[in-house]
């Protein structure tokens, strides 16, 4: 067993790692692109939500009050005429990535706190790179990964988007599991 205070290290770097390779991801490779759509009329869609002064938050269009609501008449006819959706609505104003990027770097050193702890459990120090890259990598490539695809699932967002999601959190995946199996305790 190796615990967690004794992997501080490849908590933290693998984390920095990952904080890094997901703004290449984003910044310099084109295949995230295109994972929004535009909606047609956008200013005259905004223009209607100004006016109903719409706060942040998730909605859903239209929005059932209960399980038999959903069973009514008016719910169906609104489902059967659509359009039928889900919007999150953030706060307004100049774009500011700086919060998210801060929470952004905390997900990562928690996916790499987990993925420690579990090959600390497992492995005891001086163990062989690959078994510490095995039990780092795939606790970090669910950390990252699986979840994702529950918004798919149930909030119908687009696969291809959740593949790419997907193969982003594999990559990630690797990076943790690399830093580990280098920085293992000998």
């Amino acid at each position: 067993m190796v615990s967690l205070l004794s992997l501080w290290l490849p908590i933290l770097l693998s984390a920095v790692i990952v904080f890094f390779a997901s703004s290449v991801i984003h910044m310099l490779l084109p295949y995230h692109r295109k994972d929004f759509g535009k909606i047609p009329e956008e200013d005259q869609v905004m223009e209607a939500l100004r006016k109903i002064n719409i706060r942040p938050g998730n909605y859903a269009i239209p929005c059932p009050t209960d399980p038999k609501h959903m069973k009514s008449p008016e719910f169906i006819d609104k489902m059967t005429k659509g359009p039928v959706g889900f919007l999150t609505v953030i706060p307004s104003g100049p774009p500011a990535m700086g919060m998210q990027l801060a929470w952004w770097f905390v997900y990562c050193v928690f996916v790499s706190i987990f993925a420690g702890y579990i090959a600390g459990r497992a492995l005891a120090p001086g163990a062989h790179y690959l078994s510490v890259f095995r039990f780092a990598g795939c606790t970090a490539f669910v950390g990252y990964s699986l979840a994702l695809w529950q918004n798919t699932i149930w909030y119908k967002r687009g696969v291809a988007t959740t593949f790419k999601s997907t193969f982003d959190g594999l990559v990630y995946g690797l990076l943790t599991a690399g830093t580990f199996g280098w920085l293992w305790p000998r």
